[in-house]
């Protein structure tokens, strides 16, 4: 709060933090923390021990059923492993999320779905810096993913059965060197072209904001000359 100067003291943070309902802290340490003057807000009066009490008690009793205070022998979750993570089951759910997840906004003249069965002989291009680069498909705090199961979009459409040809026209999310004659070279004689573009990490994550919303880079260029 403090670097939203929304207020002026670790104090201050505290009191509004309660009563806004916080009961979780991510802090800057032991010793350098904003809960920690929570006993100087109750001695104030600034917050009641009733309020207290309602803010810490979900969260000890979710604490609680996690087993945080078990034997690690005790506790269910500590015999969950990758081959739990990783089961079929997950994978399954994982798919029916990111279709779930889609957002379509203009399909004319009807171009979606990509029908397998009229797919055999097309020429199908899959351009960009997302195209085939599965570092910058995962977002700020992503965990660390196994290749094995990282699909990128040259990848997934290669299952189909087209003549799938690839061109990245810049390597990275800022595409500040962006070989424009790369692209137009595949794009000329295509019958579909996906053009994969965006962000990622390298561009946006917390505190790495930017001031509009516009294309990296030359990337509003590739997509031009891919479409055009």
């Amino acid at each position: 709060l403090l670097g939203h100067h929304y207020t002026r003291t670790f104090l201050e943070t505290a009191v509004a933090s309660m009563n806004a309902g916080c009961n979780l802290e991510l802090s800057y340490g032991m010793r350098n923390n904003v809960f920690m003057h929570i006993p100087q807000a109750l001695a104030m009066g600034n917050i009641t021990l009733q309020m207290l009490r309602d803010r810490v008690r979900p969260l000890f009793y979710t604490r609680m059923r996690l087993g945080e205070f078990d034997p690690p022998a005790m506790n269910p979750y500590s015999a969950l492993d990758l081959s739990t993570v990783q089961s079929p089951e997950h994978h399954n759910l994982s798919l029916e999320a990111a279709i779930k997840s889609f957002v379509l906004l203009k399909n004319t003249p009807g171009t979606l779905p990509l029908r397998a069965q009229d797919l055999p002989g097309k020429r199908l291009v899959v351009v960009g810096p997302f195209a085939d680069n599965p570092r910058v498909l995962f977002g700020d705090y992503a965990p660390v993913p196994e290749p094995r199961y990282i699909y990128t979009p040259r990848r997934g459409l290669e299952t189909l059965p087209a003549n799938v040809t690839f061109a990245a026209g810049c390597g990275e999310p800022r595409c500040q060197q962006y070989s424009r004659a790369e692209v137009v070279g595949v794009v000329g004689a295509a019958d579909v072209v996906v053009v994969c573009l965006g962000t990622g990490i390298d561009v946006e994550t917390e505190a790495k904001d930017r001031r509009d919303l516009s294309l990296p880079g030359h990337q509003l260029d590739l997509l031009q000359d891919a479409v055009q």
